[in-house]
Formats: C-alpha cells, structure tokens, sequence
C-alpha cells in the first residue's frame, strides 16, 4: 500500500477512535439509549425494542459499522451508497478510506435497498467476503519452487452459484488457487460459501483490481495461461498440464474470455462439441478441464 494512502487511513481511523468515544458518552448520558434521528432504541437491559430484523451474514450496514469494518479487517467486497443519502462528513470518509484500501464503492436507486427495509443502513452497506482473500504476490511466493502448481482464474463469470460449484471442484481436483477480478465479477459471498459446500475455506482465493495486470504477473513468474475458445483448434486435452504451472481463464456466462486476456494467452483450447448446440455452463467446462489435468497427473505419477 502506498505511503499516502497509510497516512490517509491513520488520520481516518483517529477519526472513528474520537468518534467512538464521543458516542459512548451520549449513551451514558442518556440513561443507556442511542438516539438516530426520528427514532430510538434502548440496550438489551432497556424496555423499548425496533422490530427485530435478522440482517443477511454479508452485509454490514450503517455509517458508523461500515467505518468500522474500513478501519478493521474485514476483508470487503463492494460498497453500496444510497444515490438519495445526503452527503455528510462520515459519508466523505467512509469513501475516502474506501479509495485508498482499493474498495470498490457504487451509488445505487433505492431498489438495491428495498432488500434491507427495516434496516437502519443509513443510506450505506457493506458486502463483506466469509473468508480472507490472499494477495497474489503472497500466492506466488507460496508456488515458487513448483513447477506443478495451478489456478483458475474467472473473467466475467457473475453467477454466484457458477463460482460456489466451481471453487467446490476446484478443491476436489486438487487446483490450488481461484484468482476473480473486484469488477464485472461475482464475488465470494455467503451463498457461494454455502453453495460450494465450505471449499472456499479450503484453497486460495485472490482478487485483482485488474485482470490483465494479475495475469502478466503470473507470466512474469513463470506461470503459463491458457484460455477457452470455441474457434480454437487446439482441444483441451492436447495440452500437457503436467509439467508447468497454469492459470486456466474461464470466461463470463454470456461473454466469454475478454480479448485483452486472449491475446495474452500461451494456449487457447476449446472442448469438442459433437453436436451444433455449445451451451456447456462454466462450471462444467471447467470441470472437464481441470480434471484433465487430474487425468494426466495420475497417469504419469505426478499427483501432489
């Protein structure tokens, strides 16, 4: 991180640390109520209660948890900013210290909050990740003395039920890292946890700010890419997966590997289609894919 952007986040977190305190001495003062505008609730030894609401385990909402979650380290996949929420001073540094972590924030309509009625979100939420992602530098220093390592990495792939069943067959296949992008991708919430079975507690998960950029680091570390096309003319088991370290790129549901990504590529295959209907779904190409390379470790005896 940059030595600005630390400096920026230090004067912010003193910020929350004063108006922390600031808040405790009002609860006190009020005989053990908060008050937040037009209404009040009281602490669990008080009489007066809002209607309870059990909030979704990936969001955190309200100015105040969305700072704390900033300062933290709770790893944070999106912020949603009510485009009708008046600006104010926490607003301004909940977005500050967005810009200098490298967290996306986006302003939505009111539809994107009709979900969380009855929630005091203040006109902010937070999406919050259920594991930790790992910094693709750290991953690559983990992988440095292999040359059998390998990685899946999602280009566009929105579906969250898609990523859960893909990071699951990826666990079982013995893959060791899924790499996404922070934009125009699904990210790791708690339904892809779920639907993955808890396999995203068990391999590495990095996110990018750029696809490109993550992937001419791994090139430039000795990692070979390979991209799905159906015009290639190289079928996906012509491949030898034993002897490097790969990153395969599977595109969005609707879209595709992104141009930029495939002319960066070492290898471009595709998986043959007896017949004219190609609609296999993402997860099943992958799997095809990556349990080819499981095939040709087993076969050579070079399983991990």
């Amino acid at each position: 991180m940059h030595r600005q952007n630390v400096k920026r986040i230090k004067t912010i977190s003193h910020k929350v640390m004063t108006m922390k305190n600031t808040n405790n001495a009002k609860y006190h003062r009020n005989g053990g109520k908060y008050k937040t505008g037009k209404s009040e609730f009281v602490s669990n030894s008080g009489n007066k209660h809002l209607p309870e609401i059990t909030p979704p385990d990936d969001i955190i909402y309200g100015k105040n948890s969305v700072m704390e979650a900033l300062t933290g380290e709770r790893e944070i996949n999106k912020i949603l900013i009510s485009k009708t929420n008046h600006s104010d001073n926490k607003m301004e540094d909940i977005k500050e210290l967005a810009k200098a972590k490298g967290i996306i924030f986006q302003f939505v309509g009111k539809e994107k909050f009709s979900q969380y009625e009855g929630l005091n979100h203040q006109g902010v939420i937070a999406q919050v990740a259920p594991i930790e992602y790992m910094e693709l530098e750290d991953f690559i220093e983990k992988h440095r003395d292999s040359n059998t390592s390998s990685l899946v990495v999602l280009d566009g792939v929105e579906d969250v039920h898609n990523i859960g069943a893909i990071i699951r067959t990826c666990v079982c296949a013995g893959i060791d890292g899924i790499l996404i992008p922070s934009r125009r991708n699904g990210q790791i919430t708690s339904v892809v946890e779920k639907t993955s079975a808890g396999a995203v507690n068990h391999i590495d998960i990095i996110k990018v700010n750029s696809l490109s950029t993550a992937i001419q680091t791994l090139k430039d570390n000795n990692w070979w890419v390979i991209v799905t096309d159906a015009k290639s003319n190289q079928n996906y088991y012509d491949v030898d997966y034993t002897d490097m370290n790969f990153a395969v790129v599977m595109g969005g549901e609707h879209s595709g590997v992104s141009q930029t990504l495939m002319k960066m590529s070492d290898f471009q295959v595709k998986i043959p289609m007896l017949k004219n209907f190609n609609s296999l779904n993402v997860s099943n190409a992958m799997s095809i894919i990556v349990y080819e390379s499981v095939r040709q470790k087993l076969t050579k005896g070079g399983e991990k």
